[in-house]
Parts: C-alpha cells; structure tokens; sequence
C-alpha cells in the first residue's frame, strides 16, 4: 500500500464521491443519509455524467412496480434470466448481490430523494421468447419528466444530451409507433416539456440524483480532476485533485468511491484493455480511464468480460459541446424496414434488428488471411425510408446531407459508389427484398425477437415491423463505424458485495469503494441488457456508501442461503 500523505488538506470529507452520474450520485446521497459528510467531484464543468447521456432506462427485476401492475416476476426469476445469458463468463455472486439489491436501492431512493419512477409498458427483456425467464414487460423502468428549474442555481449545470429526445418519455415516443415514427410523436408535448425543462429519459434520470444531492447540501465541486488516490500505508485516505491551476487535497474519513465511468474515450485503453479499434463515441472526453490511473497504482484488481463492438454514423456539420463530430448511434436505424447493412462482398452477416447477435459479427476475423470480413461495413437504404423513417437527426423530407455516404438510380451503381462487389449487392438485395415481401428471413431471423419490434421496427408496417424491400430509387449508403456503448466497456475494476475495489491479493483495499461503469460487468458477463448500467449505478453507489459508513446490508448473505448459493 502507498503512503503518500500530503503535508496538508485542503478540503475534508466522510465519503468523497469521484464522478457526479448516478453512481458517484446515489453514494454520496446515500452517505448523507446514514449522517456523514459527503463530497462530488466532477471532471467536467457539469454533473450527471454519462447517465444524463443514457436513455434512462433501469432494468430491476421482480420491483414493485411491476406487482403494483400484476405483472408476474421475482429476483430469482431476474438471477437465472442473468445467470443462463452470462454464459459462465459472469459471477453468480455478482449477479445475486445486483438482483438482490437493485429493487431496494429503488425503493429506498424513490422514498429518499423523490425519484419517480414507472414501468415503460410492452417493453420485453431483449431475450424475451429466447428464454422461460424473460418477461414481456415489468423490469424496465423509467423515470416521469423531472421539473429542471428546481434545481435552482444547477439547473444549466446538469447535463442535458445532443442525442435522445428527452422531452419525451418512451411511453410517450412508442405509443405513437417507437423511434421509427418520429414523425408521429406529439410535438407539442415536446415543446411544451421542452419550454418548461420538463427532462425526461436520462437527462431526468441524473436530474433527480443531482437533485437529492442539492437538498443535502452536498458539495459538487466541478472541473475538479482526480488525479491521485492517497494512502497511509494501510489504507485509501483522500484524493489529489487538479482544479485549475492548482492541488487540491481532499481527505476522506471514510471511503473515496470511484464512479468516474470507463475509458471509451481513451483509444490506447480500447484497443490494449479491450479489442476495440478506432472508436468513436456519444460521450464526453473525460471518460477515458480514470478508474485505471486511479486505482492501479494500489493493486486494484481489473476483470473483462466478452467485447461487443456497436456501429455508428456523424453527420456532416453536426458536433458536440466540445467541438467534435456528433455521433449518432446506427441501432435505431438499421433494424427499421428497407434498410439492410452490408459488408465489401457486398452481403449481409447478420440479423441488423437484433445489436446483440449483429454487432459480435462486426469483429469476426476470417483467420485464414487474417481479415475483418464484415468491416468496413454500410448501411443500405431506399427512398422509403427517406420518406418515412428518420435517419439519426435526418427527418423525412429533409434535404439529405451533402458528404453523407452517396447514393445512385440503381443497386449497381450504389456498388460501384460504395467500393463494393457489384455482383454481390445486387444478389443480396434480390434475395432480401423476397424474403421481406413475405415478412421473413430466413437467413438470419429478423423481425422474430420482440425487442427488436419494440427498439427500432415499424409496429404499422405489415407483414414484419422489421423487414422491408429496398425497391424505390434513388438509393443510399453510408459506411458504419465502430462506436462505443456509451461508456460501456468490457472491463473495469473489480469488486466485493459491498463494491469494495479488491487488489490481487484477493482482499479489498480499504477505503476504496467504486461504482457504475468504472466497475468489472460480472453481474453481465457475456450479455448486456439496456437499464443495467444504471441499475449498476444506482445499486453500487448505495452499497459502497452503506457499508463505509457502518451500515452495510445484509440482504445478500440472507438471500444466498434461501437459494441455496
């Protein structure tokens, strides 16, 4: 252990929080509660972190919503749905003490700070029919619009997102045909949500959080970096942080909880802690790695679990607050019908409605010329789409944007634009456009999961939401990139039942607590089903802050003998 002790401290806390999502959050509101100082630092000039960039969404299975709604679940239900899709590459410890905890950590801030949350209706596990123990509709929950102006003097400095419609609920946006029928959402309830800063999805999600820390008088200290965890020789004691010009030393009586995300901004990161290469992002620069820098130096353990590479597009003129091409991600789009993704053979490779079968495929290597078959790789559509479907912030009617992809009167000239195998587009389009007449395919099952349908089909598009013939000219392409899981990552740190850092040693490092994204998915391990990552959130940030401040829970020992684990 180092030791490390500054000369002085600047600032003094209990439990001091790195990162202001919902991690870094629900830990210092959580100490608060239990009667200790609490203090947030943020890297960025605002707080709700990658949270505020999420669609809000937080899968709790058996909560007591969904009973309220006489919806049939449990969290043993929730523990085999994780345990049979983590395929062995997960925990069954981990995974227990999320399924255990989440629906507590729910309850417990819904009655603590006013979180508001509810049932996103008809919305299924993304294995839902795959597996006996997904359910229809019940685990994902969402939050009801969040008044913006009571955070006061933080309501400019909470994070808002370029990319999700939150002036919208999912309730709002799919009972009028889901993302694919942007055209038939309630615009005036947008605008009106909008005018009053009404925030839905993630947006209100980290608004909520932020806001119970403003009623605790929690210091949120932003543009503060952390750049140095301290220790006594025994254990973690406080952090050195870079504000300004100037150190600043922050003392943490009890615990310091790193919930600063992952690296998806740190390419060096991708490609050498993961297999990703040449990334690009929907997230600030600041997640780029903070929770390695910071714990490494101490022994901390790290686990991965599988990668999954996602597909995304910029579009020419658009950028973020930063200044950098606005990353608009490919998965609402190219599941919708008279879309198609290809690769330089001019073929399909998988089901384009269903991310997690398609997006494993994208970074197959043929090993016999060592290749990436399936990349680069382009999204194909027709005029149809143009007309009916939005493509990212491209609404139909809209002129389509000069530099964005090409686009021909015929498939054969579309090939020859894209740099593909003329031969081999024309084929595939032939054999798709057939299959999608008589609403199937048999080549790789699209339109046959029911999140598909639900994420980015067309439920008025007949016979399947999701299949549809490329028949009407001029056609488009525009070449997919790899992009990241909003922070996402296949690796981070890994940790206790208390979400306690453990160093390789198999022991936790004392003081060190971590949350959110910037811990090791074994609660997932080869899956990912939207609303964990919060749920994760959420549920560390609250057991770190419980068990650091004497309180720790003792539901999963309790729960573990009951199931016999």
């Amino acid at each position: 252990m180092l030791n490390n002790l500054p000369d002085a401290w600047d600032l003094e806390a209990d439990v001091v929080a790195l990162g202001s999502g919902i991690g870094g959050l629900s830990a210092a509101i959580t100490a608060a509660d239990l009667g200790a100082s609490a203090i947030v630092v943020e890297r960025s000039e605002q707080v709700g972190g990658v949270t505020a960039l999420s669609m809000g969404e937080v899968w709790v299975a058996g909560n007591h919503h969904a009973d309220a709604l006489g919806i049939e679940d449990s969290p043993e239900s929730g523990l085999r749905y994780l345990q049979r899709l983590s395929m062995g590459y997960g925990s069954d410890a981990a995974i227990l003490n999320m399924v255990v905890h989440a629906r507590e950590a729910l309850r417990y801030f819904e009655d603590r700070i006013g979180l508001k949350m509810e049932v996103i209706r008809d919305c299924p596990d993304y294995f839902y029919k795959a597996t006996n123990d997904a359910v229809a509709e019940g685990r994902m929950l969402e939050c009801l619009p969040f008044p913006g102006a009571s955070l006061g003097e933080w309501q400019a400095k909470t994070r808002l997102s370029p990319q999700m419609p939150y002036g919208l609920t999912h309730a709002d946006m799919f009972k009028a045909g889901g993302t694919a029928n942007m055209l038939k959402w309630d615009f005036q309830l947008m605008g009106d949500r909008l005018t009053r800063d009404e925030r839905c999805l993630g947006p209100g999600l980290a608004a909520y959080f932020v806001k119970g820390a403003i009623d605790r008088n929690i210091p949120m200290l932003t543009g503060a970096s952390a750049e140095e965890l301290i220790a006594d020789g025994e254990k973690v004691v406080g952090v050195r942080v870079r504000k300004g010009d100037a150190d600043l030393f922050i003392r943490a009586n009890k615990a310091v909880v790193v919930a600063v995300s992952s690296y998806e901004r740190n390419q060096e990161y991708n490609q050498t802690i993961s297999r990703q290469l040449e990334l690009g992002s929907m997230v600030f620069s600041g997640i780029d790695g903070s929770n390695y820098r910071l714990a490494g130096p101490l022994g901390a353990r790290t686990a991965s679990v599988p990668d999954i590479t996602s597909l995304g597009f910029t579009v020419p003129g658009e950028e973020d607050e930063e200044g950098c091409p606005l990353w608009r991600s490919a998965l609402p789009v190219i599941g919708q019908p008279h879309t198609i993704v290809v690769n330089r053979a001019g073929h399909r490779f998988g089901n384009e409605a269903f991310y997690r079968s398609f997006y494993y495929k994208v970074d197959a290597i043929e090993g016999s010329d060592q290749t990436h078959p399936n990349f680069p790789c382009w999204v194909v559509i027709d005029s149809q789409v143009h007309e009916k479907y939005p493509f990212g912030a491209i609404v139909p009617g809209q002129d389509w944007p000069e530099g964005l992809g090409v686009q021909a009167d015929t498939i054969g000239e579309l090939a020859d634009r894209m740099g593909v195998d003329r031969d081999g587009l024309e084929e595939t389009i032939a054999r798709f456009n057939s299959n999608a007449d008589a609403g199937v395919d048999p080549d790789f099952g699209r339109g046959t999961h029911p999140w598909s349908v639900w994420m980015c089909g067309d439920p008025f598009h007949k016979p399947n939401p999701n299949l549809g013939s490329l028949v009407k000219a001029p056609f488009y392409a525009v070449e997919l990139k790899r992009m990241g899981g909003t922070a996402i990552t296949s690796s981070g740190l890994l940790t206790d039942q208390h979400s306690r850092v453990m160093g390789w040693d198999d022991k936790p490092i004392a003081g060190l607590y971590a949350a959110g994204n910037s811990v090791a998915r074994m609660e997932t391990g080869a899956v990912m089903q939207s609303g964990i990552s919060n749920a994760r959130g959420m549920t560390y940030g609250w057991l770190a802050a419980r068990h650091a401040c004497g309180n720790a829970s003792p539901l999963l020992a309790e729960e573990a003998a009951r199931l016999g684990l």
